[in-house]
């Protein structure tokens, strides 16, 4: 549905909502009562807001796919109950060189596939080609990008051979770095850096994870029942008999549903039906004070793109960003409307997620990067973006997903602008999860509520999105200031900790001063989690949930 811009009403398309706390475990498994009974049956229900979009590693891009990646499979490393890189499918840490720029990993050789076939070096090495590779089209290739060869691979330049990894033995890698990257243990432990099997692949062609059946799987469990990606609203993790660690895995079946409405979430859970279940807005607040309710802080910032592509779009006008996100009241947005403890946004990088290598002052308390409320300020702008653009008025979209706080937030944000700039009418949007990634990749919105949870652990992980050539800069806002604060931090600073947080927190700044996209808020997820189940453990950063310790007491 791309349009023109006109003059006078302009016709504009919708917002992109994108892509943890621990659990109460440790990571050896243990569950959070200590000691409590296992039940005999281990089933686990659990009600998600969204279909899957995809089931492959290479093609995944969300965080439903991460979360289910991350229980089926298995990467050199996995994040433990506090969050830290620990030994998976690696029998021990790497052995990293003094420059840091060689990874030296030994494999577990008891590590198989769910079809029996062992886990060795070249499934990795596959895995990571057949990402990087051109060919595949995958959007998360660019977080390869310290791996030597890897831009150029993507960018079809090289082959995918060339890549800087490489099987020494069936159970011994080699991994080499283009600079030092002080995030890297996380990526090994992110789903897009799993092995795949290239026997698999290849037999199953363009069909290959289109269903549960079409891949075999490393992980604590086996993807089942999943039909179609997009479409199915139920499946399910079965326990892998062929998991090298079974005997810590506890749960038989995880059932998966979705449901997009807060209200019969809540009917499944008080009815029995589900053990899992996630509470927006009224909900949300009148069950927090119930023993089930359960908190999990998220590293993940919603925010608001407007679509500048065209060389006439009118989103490429800062009077008119600055004018829209000064219209909105964020923390009314998060205490009257969500109610489920989201935080109003201060700027793009979320709260409690990254650090200060020096003093461990907190990203978002040094960026001082404060977003404000001001209706005056948002007419002001208004005023001269509509002289800059010679317009009275301004018509656009909201695309959005289909949730119900999504829905709920992207009305609010709707009333927001129209009371306060006038002249401007504002239509929404909100379209099944799998649709608004494709609208938004294509680049058919006008304004995308959306947002992005961090990979892993580091302000790169949001900074990285909107360089020019980005392909999750669904908007196609460019600064060359910011794309050079960025490279530094990547590159000549890569080394140097300090000179490398400054270079994060310039682009902050200068994304931030430009609101070339508009931060709204940082997610907390609200659940009702029956207090018979204990260990699951839930990530801020990275895949959200693991259930590899999760038991069901009696």
């Amino acid at each position: 549905m791309k349009k023109k811009w006109g003059y006078g009403v302009v016709a504009v398309c919708g917002i992109v909502l994108a892509g943890c706390s621990t659990g109460g475990t440790s990571s050896t498994g243990e569950s959070s009562s200590g000691s409590g009974t296992a039940a005999a049956e281990q089933i686990f229900n659990v009600v998600v807001q969204q279909e899957m979009p995809s089931a492959d590693l290479s093609l995944a891009t969300d965080t439903i796919s991460f979360s289910a990646l991350n229980n089926v499979y298995e990467g050199l490393y996995r994040l433990d109950a506090e969050s830290k890189p620990e030994p998976a499918g690696a029998a021990e840490l790497a052995e990293v060189s003094e420059d840091g720029l060689t990874y030296k990993l030994k494999l577990r050789e008891d590590a198989k596939w769910s079809n029996g076939e062992p886990v060795t070096a070249a499934d990795y090495v596959f895995g990571w080609q057949r990402t990087v590779s051109a060919e595949t089209g995958s959007e998360y290739a660019y977080l390869f990008a310290p791996v030597t060869n890897a831009e150029a691979i993507t960018a079809g330049e090289k082959d995918a051979s060339e890549l800087g990894i490489k099987a020494v033995s069936d159970y011994e890698l080699e991994i080499t770095l283009t600079t030092p990257t002080p995030y890297f243990q996380y990526l090994l432990a992110f789903p897009s850096f799993f092995p795949q099997s290239q026997a698999v692949v290849e037999d199953n062609g363009d069909q290959y994870a289109s269903t549960s059946d079409n891949a075999v799987y490393n992980g604590p469990f086996v993807l089942a029942g999943f039909d179609g990606p997009g479409t199915d609203t139920e499946w399910s993790y079965e326990k892998n008999d062929q998991y090298w660690d079974k005997d810590t895995v506890k749960l038989d079946t995880i059932n998966v549903s979705v449901v997009k409405e807060s209200s019969t979430s809540l009917n499944l859970f008080q009815d029995g039906q589900a053990d899992d279940v996630i509470l927006t807005g009224e909900l949300a607040q009148q069950m927090a004070n119930d023993e089930a309710f359960v908190s999990e802080p998220l590293a993940r910032t919603s925010y608001i793109e407007l679509n500048q592509r065209e060389e006439d779009s009118p989103f490429r006008n800062e009077d008119l960003r600055k004018a829209i996100s000064y219209a909105i009241d964020r923390d009314a947005l998060v205490t009257s409307i969500l109610g489920d403890g989201s935080l109003a946004s201060t700027g793009l990088i979320p709260k409690g997620m990254t650090f200060n290598p020096t003093d461990n002052t907190d990203f978002v308390d040094e960026a001082e990067s404060v977003i404000e409320y001001d209706q005056e300020k948002a007419k002001e702008h208004w005023e001269k973006a509509k002289e800059a653009l010679g317009i009275d008025s301004l018509s656009f979209e909201i695309l959005a997903s289909d949730t119900d706080s999504t829905k709920k937030a992207i009305e609010y944000i709707q009333s927001a602008i129209q009371d306060t700039l006038d002249g401007v009418k504002v239509s929404l949007s909100p379209v099944p999860f799998s649709v608004r990634l494709d609208r938004s990749n294509s680049g058919d919105f006008d304004v995308v509520m959306g947002g992005w949870g961090a990979d892993y652990a580091d302000a790169s992980s949001f900074t990285d999105l909107f360089v020019t050539d980005n392909s999750y800069n669904r908007g196609r806002w460019t600064s060359e200031e910011y794309d050079a604060a960025v490279k530094s931090s990547a590159t000549t600073n890569a080394g140097n900790p300090d000179a490398r947080w400054q270079d994060l927190l310039d682009a902050e700044k200068i994304i931030m001063d430009q609101q070339g996209v508009i931060p709204v808020y940082q997610n907390v997820e609200a659940h009702l989690r029956a207090p018979k189940v204990k260990g699951v453990v839930s990530h801020g950063a990275g895949a959200q949930y693991d259930y590899k310790w999760a038991v069901i007491e009696e």
